[in-house]
C-alpha cells in the first residue's frame, strides 16, 4: 500500500499536498482507495501523510472506524448484501452487487486524481470496480495504481505487469509490487513463518491448536482427509 501510493504520485503530474506560496495556493490532490484491508489502510495513511484528500471503499462496514481513525473518509456501500467473510476477508460479491458498486464509486473516481485499488478475495479473481467507462470519466493525467493486476484486476482495461495510459488516464499493472520493497517485504515475511512455526510446536513436538483459527486456517489435510472449508468448496466436497 505504501509503495503503491509512491507509484501513483511520482506517476502524477502534479503535487500532491496542500501548498500556500508567494505565486498563490495549489490544492492537495484527492486519492480514492478501493479496499481497507492490510494494504488499503497502509495506503490510507502514507496518501494522507504526502497531505493527499483521501476517500475509500470497502464492503465491510466493520473497517469504517479504522478508515476514519488514519484520517480516511469512508464511502458508504450498498446495503443489498453482506460480504463480510472469514478471517477479515470479504466474500465474493453478486453481479448485481457489483454493479451498483461500480454506479456509486464513479462520482468519487471521476474526481480523482490517484486511485489505489487493493480488492481482492480469497481464492477468487479480482472484482471489476472501476468500468472503462468510469476510466473515460476521469481527468487526463489522472493514474490508477490496480494491486489486484496479478489475479484479474479492479479496472477493467488493466493491463497486467505494464504501466500504460488509456483515455488520458495512466493505468499502473504492476503485479508484484512487493519486490520494489524487497529488503522490508522479507523481513516482514520471515517474522511471521517463524511465528507460525513456533505455534506448531511445542518443546521440539508438532502440536496443532485446532481452536486456535491461526493453526485451523492454515492445516489443509488431517489424517488423510480434506478439513480447509475453502479447500473443501473448490474440490466440490
Amino acid at each position: 500500500g505504501y509503495k503503491a501510493v509512491l507509484m501513483g504520485a511520482n506517476a502524477l503530474r502534479k503535487i500532491f499536498p496542500l501548498l500556500m506560496t508567494a505565486a498563490g495556493t495549489i490544492s492537495p490532490a484527492r486519492v480514492v482507495i478501493l479496499g481497507a484491508g492490510v494494504a488499503g489502510l497502509q495506503a490510507i495513511a502514507t496518501a494522507r501523510r504526502l497531505g493527499a484528500v483521501v476517500e475509500v471503499s470497502d464492503v465491510r462496514p466493520a473497517v469504517k472506524e479504522q478508515v476514519e481513525s488514519l484520517g480516511g473518509k469512508y464511502i458508504e456501500p450498498p446495503q443489498d448484501e453482506t460480504l463480510e467473510g472469514e478471517g477479515g476477508y470479504a466474500k465474493e460479491a453478486s453481479e448485481e452487487y457489483l454493479k451498483k458498486q461500480q454506479e456509486l464509486l464513479q462520482k468519487h473516481i471521476s474526481e480523482a486524481d490517484v486511485v489505489v485499488t487493493t480488492a481482492q478475495v480469497p481464492g477468487k479473481k479480482a472484482p471489476i470496480l472501476i468500468s472503462e467507462e468510469t476510466v473515460k470519466s476521469m481527468r487526463p493525467g489522472s493514474v490508477i495504481v490496480d494491486m489486484a493486476a496479478g489475479t484479474g484486476g479492479n479496472c477493467a482495461i488493466t493491463e497486467a505487469g505494464q504501466e500504460v495510459e488509456k483515455h488520458g488516464v495512466v493505468i499502473i499493472g504492476e503485479t508484484n509490487i512487493i519486490s520494489l520493497v524487497a529488503y522490508n517485504a522479507s523481513q516482514l515475511y520471515s517474522r511471521n513463518v517463524l511465528a507460525l512455526l513456533q505455534s506448531l510446536t511445542k518443546e521440539g513436538q508438532v502440536v496443532l491448536d485446532l481452536e486456535d483459527e491461526i493453526v485451523k486456517g492454515a492445516l489443509i489435510t488431517r489424517e488423510g482427509q480434506v478439513i480447509h472449508e475453502n479447500t473443501k468448496k473448490l474440490l466440490g466436497e
